[in-house]
C-alpha cells in the first residue's frame, strides 16, 4: 500500500481568504483510496488582493493589467501558505506528490444554446511550482468545459468518494459565496450522483454586511435574525431566471452580484436588516426547493462557510423537515476544509490519469482527466 500526500488549495467566490489542505491518500491504485486530512492552513487575503478580486468580478477599466497584478498576488499568497503547511506538518517540499491549485475564480460562464461557455480562475501556477518546487495542478474546470460540460461543480465527485453510505441516499450542501448541492445515492443503487449550483450562498449576504457594517459576513445571521423578510423582494429574487433552469448547470457574481440586487430593491423602502433577513431567506428558499425536487426526505449535510451560519441552518431545518440536517462533522470531516480536500484529491486523479469530473453532474460527453500539470 502506497501513501502519497497532496495539498489542496481554495479560494472561493467570496474571497474571503485562501484555504489549505494537507490529505494523505492510501492505496493509489483505487480510485480515491483511504483519505485522511493532516493539516490545514487558513491565509487571508491581504486587502488590495481582495479590493482587486472585488472590481475583477464585473467588467471595468484596466482590466488586463489589474488581471496580471492579481495573478502574481494570489500565486505568491498560495505558494507561501503551502509551504507553511508544508513545515507545520514536519514534511519537506519533495514529500508532496502535488498541490492541486484550484485558484480564484475571475469569470465563470457555463455554456448556452447561443454561446460557448468558458471559465477563468487564476493564481499562476508555474509561479507556485517555482516557488515551491513543488508539482502544481491546477485550471482544473476547462477541460470538462471543452468536453461540453459546465466546468463545475466539481465537487459531487469527490462528495461520493467521501460520503456516499451503503444504504442511505444523502445530500451535501457545499455554500461558499454560491451554494450547490451533490445527491450522492445510496452505494447499493444505480442511480448517478446529482449536483449543481443552486444560486447564491453566502455571497449577496456578506456584500449587503460589508456595505452597510463594513463587516466581511453576518456571524451566525445576527443581523438578519434583527429583520423581517420582506415578501416583496423575496418574490423578486425568486424570479431569477437560474432558478427555474434544469441541471447540470451552475453560476457566479456574473448572476448574483450587488448591481443586480440594487435593481430587485427599486421602488422598495425597505431597511437594510430587512434585505440582509430577506437575502438569508432567498439563500435558504433556493437550496431547499432544489432538494425537494430531487428527493422528499433523507440526510442533509452542509460544509462551506454557510455551516458556521446558525440562524441560516435553523432555517435549512425548518424548510427540509423530512431530512436530517447537520453539517459535515457528523461524517467525520470539518465543514470548511471539503472544498480544499476536493482539489488535493483532483490533484491525485490527475496525477494517476483518473478522471475527476462527474458527465451526470456537468453535462460532460464523458469522465475526463483534469488539471493542467506544472512540473516542480
Amino acid at each position: 500500500m502506497s501513501r502519497e500526500y497532496y495539498i489542496g488549495l481554495m479560494s472561493g467566490t467570496s474571497a474571503d481568504g485562501l484555504d489549505a489542505a494537507l490529505i494523505a491518500i492510501d492505496d493509489s491504485n483505487i480510485d480515491g483510496g483511504h483519505i485522511e486530512l493532516l493539516g490545514t492552513l487558513e491565509a487571508p487575503l491581504p486587502r488590495h488582493t481582495k479590493t482587486l478580486v472585488s472590481e475583477l468580478a464585473l467588467s471595468g477599466p484596466d482590466e488586463i493589467n489589474k488581471l496580471a497584478q492579481l495573478d502574481i498576488e494570489l500565486a505568491e499568497t498560495f505558494a507561501q501558505a503551502s509551504l507553511s503547511l508544508v513545515e507545520q506538518q514536519g514534511l519537506n517540499p519533495e514529500d508532496i506528490a502535488a498541490i492541486g491549485s484550484h485558484g480564484q475564480t475571475i469569470r465563470h460562464i457555463p455554456q448556452s444554446e447561443t454561446r460557448a461557455g468558458y471559465t477563468l480562475q487564476i493564481g499562476d501556477p508555474a509561479r507556485i511550482a517555482e516557488a515551491t518546487q513543488i508539482c502544481t495542478i491546477a485550471d482544473f474546470r476547462r477541460r470538462d468545459i471543452a468536453a461540453g460540460g459546465q466546468g463545475a461543480p466539481l465537487a459531487p465527485a469527490f462528495h461520493k468518494t467521501v460520503f456516499q453510505h451503503p444504504t442511505c441516499n444523502r445530500f451535501s450542501v457545499n455554500i461558499g459565496g454560491m451554494a450547490n448541492i451533490s445527491y450522492i445515492p445510496a452505494a447499493g443503487l444505480q442511480e448517478d450522483v446529482i449536483g449543481f449550483d443552486t444560486g447564491p450562498g453566502n455571497a449577496l449576504m456578506d456584500a449587503w454586511i460589508t456595505l452597510y457594517k463594513g463587516k466581511p459576513y453576518d456571524e451566525d445571521g445576527l443581523w438578519a435574525k434583527s429583520g423581517s423578510v420582506s415578501d416583496d423582494l423575496l418574490t423578486r429574487l425568486l424570479k431569477h431566471p437560474f432558478l427555474e433552469q434544469s441541471a447540470p448547470k451552475s453560476t457566479g457574481r456574473e448572476a448574483f452580484n450587488m448591481p443586480w440586487l440594487e435593481q430587485q430593491l427599486t421602488g422598495l423602502n425597505l431597511s437594510p436588516e430587512d434585505v440582509q433577513a430577506t437575502l438569508m431567506e432567498f439563500t435558504a428558499r433556493s437550496i431547499a426547493m432544489h432538494v425537494l425536487q430531487l428527493q422528499p426526505k433523507g440526510e442533509l449535510y452542509v460544509c462551506g462557510g454557510g455551516a458556521h451560519n446558525s440562524a441560516l441552518m435553523k432555517r435549512l431545518d425548518e424548510l427540509l423537515e423530512q431530512f436530517t440536517v447537520a453539517d459535515t462533522s457528523c461524517l467525520g470531516v470539518h465543514p470548511d476544509w471539503v472544498e480544499a480536500m476536493t482539489f488535493a484529491w483532483l490533484a491525485h486523479q490527475c496525477i494517476h490519469k483518473k478522471s475527476g469530473n462527474l458527465p451526470s453532474v456537468t453535462g460532460a460527453k464523458g469522465n475526463r482527466i483534469l488539471g493542467a500539470i506544472y512540473p516542480a
